[in-house]
């Protein structure tokens, strides 16, 4: 469905990602694991048209995605939820919902958005109340919410636990499990690892710009190289 072939992308002179190859099939969720500095952000920014390969492509559906616009790569159904969420703060919450929803001339954003309401029913109760008093739980529930306002068919998660108390950590993985079971693909990239891998299905780990394991989540949480360096054993 997305496949990264011989990714090679730069800042500057800083070579970030170095012949990152991966794929994420339908209906599956992804794992992209690794410390800071990794490549993990760089990855998914590749993916929505944010940073240019140097190198290499990017494919969804069959077809090239790269050079292609971040607006257009929405329309054809890739949502990004950015590290640190990136909500529109003066907006209320309806008005972050619905600008998920920007390029979409259809008849269901109603319905889509009663939809991300039952997923986060907060944001129901808290629809008028300006973005940026919210909590950050809430605000992550609101980035969630943003993106699938997009109905997208590929979701890229950029650390959804990021700052959050453990309650609302299993909170939002168990949201992002149940739109996985509704149809939605996701490719995550999550500093913590034991919660990232209890839900996926793959996974990848990037170390310094390039992928240096991969495997089926069971897999992985059992290989002693990933239980050493990211899930503190």
């Amino acid at each position: 469905m997305l496949a990264l072939e011989d990714l090679e992308v730069y800042y500057g002179e800083i070579h970030a990602l170095k012949r990152v190859s991966l794929e994420v099939r339908d209906r599956e969720i992804v794992a992209l694991l690794g410390n800071n500095g990794a490549g993990k952000t760089t990855t998914l920014k590749t993916v929505s048209g944010l940073l240019a390969p140097r190198r290499g492509r990017v494919s969804f559906e069959g077809r090239p995605l790269t050079g292609v616009a971040p607006h257009e790569i929405v329309a054809r159904g890739i949502a990004h939820v950015p590290e640190g969420r990136r909500i529109f703060n003066r907006l209320t919450v309806r008005e972050n919902l619905l600008m998920g929803a920007y390029l979409r001339a259809d008849g269901g954003i109603a319905a889509d958005l009663e939809r991300v309401f039952a997923l986060f029913p907060r944001l129901h109760e808290r629809l008028t109340q300006v973005a940026g008093t919210l909590s950050g739980g809430e605000q992550q529930m609101l980035a969630i919410g943003r993106a699938l306002m997009a109905r997208p068919k590929v979701l890229l998660l950029d650390e959804p636990s990021m700052g959050l108390a453990p309650v609302l950590v299993e909170q939002i993985f168990e949201t992002i499990a149940e739109v996985n079971r509704q149809g939605t693909t996701i490719l995550l990239v999550e500093q913590n690892a034991a919660m990232a891998l209890s839900i996926a299905n793959r996974g990848y780990v990037l170390e310094t710009g390039s992928v240096v394991l991969s495997g089926t989540a069971a897999a992985l949480g059992e290989n002693s190289e990933v239980r050493r360096a990211y899930l503190g054993e």
